[in-house]
């Protein structure tokens, strides 16, 4: 699959953006353990032209991470393309556009999954888009407003004529938010249109290296986003690509070896970020760690409690020699 010059082989997996998850460090570890490309986390063009402090601070890319793309989002078009002269400083391997977004204070305003509900202005919108940069771009999107109006074909085809070198696809309605199922089926059928040649990706419920193969195998399509998937299991990516080689499971990282990597994490979010914001945000990822693990409740409240990272780190060891001998 390729994403203009860019060459990511075959049926590449990607971490998609996730607000307040898809940070540096993540992402390095992400690539670290298999992800062939990452996105950030969808950052404000409003924000970026106005030099908020946290959305100037999305676009930092480790060299460790890359291919990597910038996620962008916003209603307003000179906005967007003031943005752009921002972001190419951070050379971005692909520049996204969030047409997915579904939380009401982006779609109130005209933004993210908003643009569902006029093809036409997505198009003309992402053409001029389009034509104001040299990096290519990329849109992510869902399969509709509402289950009334579930209208991707005609929206990828539009996102086609406009010049976007690829479509990523959640496969819920905005209507939905994140709930229900995901509907590949709708995804599937942009990719079996004689017109479409840009490459299509799945995103939704996909978060088992057999989903993956299903999405490769019998929807037929390009690629496979995780997302919420990845959180608090960012091996995934190795297990995937394992199993979509072989046939067969990875064994699941040992006590050892997922402590080493919250770890690294930690050290690199609080280096990024800073100590309060790292260990508030790391909070989400303990769950996804330690799960299956008898008796890690206790664990688990004390990381999400603690204050330092000192502390972290001593309750962290404490779980490894709990679960030294402890069977996944």
């Amino acid at each position: 699959m390729k994403i203009g010059n860019l060459d990511l082989g075959d049926f590449p997996l990607f971490l998609a953006p996730m607000e307040d998850v898809s940070d540096p460090p993540f992402r390095k570890i992400c690539r670290k353990y298999g992800a062939d490309m990452v996105f950030t986390e969808f950052i404000s063009t409003e924000g970026l032209i106005r030099d908020a402090v946290k959305s100037i601070q999305k676009t930092d890319i480790y060299p460790e991470e890359r291919p990597v793309g910038i996620q962008i989002f916003g209603h307003n078009l000179d906005s967007m393309v003031h943005a752009l002269r921002i972001i190419e400083k951070a050379a971005p391997d692909v520049i996204d556009i969030n047409y997915g977004c579904p939380v009401k204070k982006v779609v109130s305003k005209g933004a993210g999954a908003a643009f569902l509900q006029d093809p036409v202005k997505m198009q003309r919108f992402t053409a001029e888009i389009v034509r104001a940069t040299g990096f290519p771009v990329t849109i992510k999107t869902r399969i509709g407003w509402d289950e009334n109006n579930i209208n991707i074909t005609e929206v990828a085809l539009r996102m086609q004529d406009a010049g976007v070198k690829a479509v990523f696809i959640h496969g819920r309605t905005r209507k939905q938010m994140y709930g229900g199922k995901a509907d590949w089926e709708a995804i599937a059928r942009v990719k079996q249109h004689p017109d479409m040649e840009i490459p299509v990706v799945a995103n939704g419920d996909i978060d088992t290296p057999e989903k993956a193969k299903i999405i490769r195998d019998e929807y037929g399509l390009d690629g496979a986003m995780i997302g919420r998937g990845a959180i608090g299991k960012p091996w995934i990516f190795r297990q995937m690509k394992h199993f979509l080689q072989t046939g067969r499971h990875l064994p699941e990282p040992d006590v050892n070896r997922r402590i080493d990597i919250i770890k690294e994490y930690l050290n690199d979010a609080i280096r990024w970020k800073g100590e309060r914001l790292a260990l508030l945000e790391a909070r989400r990822h303990y769950t996804g760690y330690f799960k299956g693990y008898p008796g890690i409740k206790n664990f688990r409240q004390k990381l999400v409690t603690a204050e330092k990272p000192g502390d972290i780190f001593r309750i962290l060891d404490e779980i490894k020699e709990t679960f030294a001998d402890y069977e996944y």
